[in-house]
Parts: C-alpha cells; structure tokens; sequence
C-alpha cells in the first residue's frame, strides 16, 4: 500500500492515518482517547514521540521508543497531559492462528521458509534488491 492510498481523517489537530478499520474520538495534544479494540485481536503501542499516559490515569507515563502490549479486550485508552505531540502507532489485528519461527529480522512460517529468506538476503533477491549498498544509520550492519 503506498502513502497516498492510506485514508485520513483530521479532527481536533489530529491526522490520523487509518490503514484499515477506523479510528473516532480523537482530539488534540493534552486530551484523552478511547480507541475499542475487538476482544479477538492481539494488539501494541510503539511511542514514536512524546510521553503519555497509556491504561488508567494512574498508570506511569510511557516515553518514546517503548512497547506497550495491550491485554485482550483492553481496548486503547490514553492521555497526554502535556502541550507537546505525542506520536504513537497502535498495530492491532486478529491472530493468524500459523506457525511462527523467527530469526534474527525475519519471521516465517517454517525453518525452510526462514533459510530460503536468509539465502535470498545474502544474495540481494526476493526484495533484497537494495540491501546490497544499504547501511543502517546507527553504523549497525545486517551481515551475518
């Protein structure tokens, strides 16, 4: 999916960028959000930036780069209490019910599945075109 084909809405000050489903009630930076969660799904918070609020009013704040992972049925509920944004991506959908089998950055479904991948990195194919000359801003590389 590209950019430009994801919907927006704008409410309040906020863009909220729905890739599928939807998302109601927003408001502005120093407000409070409630965003229902079907109880089938698993879900997670990734904090972008800022620091918010995240569960109950008496939950500690939660800061940029941290993970929350929501309970079943908990919904997403959260506050910012600050006049600063608070940027944060909730990932959420049903389990697929499959084998996981993870490797480093990769996850499959089988060992198969994850050797071929590691095959098709090691050779720039399947996708791995570009990995060829990119290098991770942090100076970490992908070498095995």
């Amino acid at each position: 999916m590209l950019s430009k084909d994801i919907a927006e809405a704008i409410k309040d000050g906020i863009k909220v960028r729905v890739i599928a489903g939807e998302a109601l009630g927003t408001k502005s930076p120093g407000a409070h959000l409630r965003q229902p969660i079907p109880i089938s799904w698993n879900a997670f918070v990734y904090v972008l930036e800022g620091e918010g609020i995240f569960g109950n009013t008496k939950s500690s704040p939660t800061s940029a780069h941290h993970v929350l992972l929501l309970g079943t049925g908990d919904g997403l509920e959260v506050w910012n209490k600050s006049s600063k944004p608070l940027r944060f991506v909730l990932i959420g959908g049903e389990p697929l019910g499959e084998p996981v089998v993870q490797f480093g950055p990769f996850v499959m479904n089988t060992q198969e599945e994850i050797d071929q991948t590691i095959d098709d990195f090691e050779n720039y194919v399947n996708g791995f075109e570009k990995a060829r000359h990119w290098r991770s801003e942090t100076g970490i590389s992908l070498d095995y």
